[in-house]
């Protein structure tokens, strides 16, 4: 079981997994942990490995832009998912490893011809639960108790307030090129869904365009929040948690993007 010629899938994680090396993905190792010769990992050239706990899967895609980007001619499909959640060829429950094996995507879909770029199909944030929208999001309704019945304003800006720290959206949208920083603003306040996890196929001229992106800003960003102040499942990863909101608003604006399957599996001890 292996991938097709123009298409080549990273699956990233921080720990070596056997079900993983029985998949048709290249694999890549980030984090403190020591892996097999078989995984890539970012200890060499340029790379930001001392920064994995707070950029996550970022630490990869920054080695693979200055690395190993070069190595690829523009019409190979190149694309990237987690130890956790895949890309698969349709809808379709996993139930098991079987399955997964069986409906991984391993070639590019005939669809594809017609796009620039593959983005998760998208989740929606417009409908926390009241119980904790009271308890995480209460700075917002002081300012806007509509917050409550209104699902338009239960949107991208709130959940992140929610989840990642109040107001740090605002200060990261701050430190943003001026040619997005607008319109980023508006997508954020306006949309309720967004296209998660960091993962996207693209092709080589794109992808270069987007790690340059995301990266000039993440490091201004990382001027203002710093690293070692960022504790805790909600800020640890700051860093990675913008990136995935601005993924979907920057592939929306700069290319012709498709949404596509993707699936949460776990191996079960």
């Amino acid at each position: 079981m292996k991938q097709s010629d123009n298409l080549k899938l990273f699956c990233i994680t921080n720990k070596q997994l056997n079900f993983l090396e029985d998949l048709p993905l290249v694999l890549a190792g980030v984090g403190k942990k020591k892996f097999k010769k078989n995984y890539l990992t970012c200890l060499k050239g340029k790379n930001i490995q001392k920064k994995e706990k707070n950029y996550s899967e970022l630490t990869f895609h920054y080695w693979f832009w200055k690395n190993y980007l070069k190595r690829f001619d523009n019409k190979t499909w190149i694309g990237f998912c987690q130890k956790r959640r895949f890309w698969i060829k349709s809808k379709k429950k996993i139930k098991d490893i079987k399955d997964l094996r069986k409906y991984i995507l391993k070639k590019p879909n005939k669809k594809w011809e017609k796009y620039e770029s593959i983005i998760c199909n998208p989740i929606k944030v417009d409908s926390p639960k009241r119980m904790k929208l009271f308890k995480r999001g209460w700075k917002n309704l002081i300012k806007d108790p509509s917050i409550i019945l209104n699902k338009k304003k239960q949107n991208i800006a709130l959940q992140f307030d929610m989840h990642h720290g109040h107001g740090l959206l605002n200060k990261a949208i701050i430190q943003l090129h001026k040619k997005d920083r607008k319109d980023f603003k508006k997508f954020v306040t306006e949309k309720t869904s967004f296209n998660p996890h960091i993962m996207f196929i693209s092709k080589k001229k794109i992808l270069r365009a987007w790690f340059r992106d995301v990266f000039q800003w993440l490091f201004k960003c990382e001027k203002v929040f710093g690293l070692k102040d960022l504790k805790g499942y909600d800020q640890e990863r700051l860093y990675a948690y913008l990136a995935e909101r601005y993924l979907s608003f920057w592939f929306k604006k700069y290319t012709k993007y498709l949404e596509w399957h993707w699936t949460f599996f776990e191996m079960k001890k």
